[in-house]
């Protein structure tokens, strides 16, 4: 073959693959999208991130009440980012009233709810903050099912009950830890905070140490006792016991003062606030 004849060949190939990934832009674009959030800044937030992925939102809503109403007047969207805990109930009480097959991911600031649940049933959850990369990864996980054309089959009832009956857990008491040949135990009511750094994760302790642990902040969402434990940001989960102090920060947010980790400021972020407020109580 000559080489201007490998050449058009590879531009034939070069519009092929072009045509290809317009039409599968152009694919999701089309998809309708709604988001089921009560808080309207954090719906307002979540937009602007689809928006700048190039997707459009259809309709915003913010109650469950709301919800059932618009549903039953309206086609189901392709895909919904639905809160759990929304001003007036569980957003699964929307699904006790009317039968929807539309795709869903999760959004939630309850750490302690059996998230392992929701990937299982659904296409994904995210975690408030809503981060840009993993909201990217989750929206290109409904993509890739796009051709599929099936349903998503949620167990809500089991969502429900896990998230309902969290009594009925296990969490763990203490953690294990090498420190240099030995091998330390620290009981959970010693850790100030669980905290996350340069990819590792660490416990803080009434000792004023930090000591390196296996898990995750991610494990440890569904290891740690809620009515103790709560994660205020991406990086810190604080022991309601080890807290001192609570100062009201810039933006509504606030920053929580222990009574050993002096490191940095813990803030709590502006979308968990209200969630921290209820689990002080």
């Amino acid at each position: 073959m000559y080489w201007y004849q490998i050449f058009f060949c590879h531009l034939l190939k070069q519009k092929k693959d072009a045509t290809t990934t317009v039409n599968t832009k152009k694919e999701l674009k089309k998809m309708t999208i709604i988001i089921i959030e009560d808080e309207k800044p954090s719906a307002r937030r979540l937009n602007r991130q689809l928006e700048s992925q190039g997707l459009k939102v259809s309709k915003m809503l913010h109650s469950v009440e709301e919800s059932v109403a618009w549903f039953k007047e309206n086609k189901h969207p392709d895909l919904i980012f639905l809160d759990i805990q929304l001003s007036d109930g569980l957003s699964f009480e929307i699904f006790d009233e009317v039968d929807i097959n539309s795709a869903i991911i999760f959004t939630t600031a309850y750490d302690e709810y059996a998230l392992q649940a929701f990937k299982l049933n659904s296409i994904d959850y995210l975690l408030k903050p809503i981060d840009k990369e993993e909201l990217q990864q989750a929206v290109s996980k409904y993509e890739t099912r796009i051709p599929e054309k099936t349903n998503v089959t949620l167990d809500f009832n089991e969502i429900k009950n896990l998230l309902t009956n969290p009594i009925d857990r296990v969490y763990k008491k203490r953690f294990s830890v090498k420190v240099g040949q030995h091998i330390k135990l620290i009981n959970n009511e010693d850790v100030d905070c669980f905290y996350s750094e340069n990819k590792a994760t660490y416990a803080y302790t009434k000792d004023n140490r930090s000591y390196i642990l296996e898990q995750s902040l991610e494990q440890l969402e569904t290891e740690l006792e809620p009515q103790t434990y709560f994660r205020v940001n991406r990086k810190f989960f604080i022991n309601i016991n080890a807290i001192s102090d609570i100062i009201s920060y810039s933006n509504s947010r606030l920053q929580v003062k222990l009574n050993h980790y002096k490191e940095e400021d813990i803030i709590v972020s502006r979308e968990r606030v209200k969630d921290f407020k209820q689990w002080l109580e």
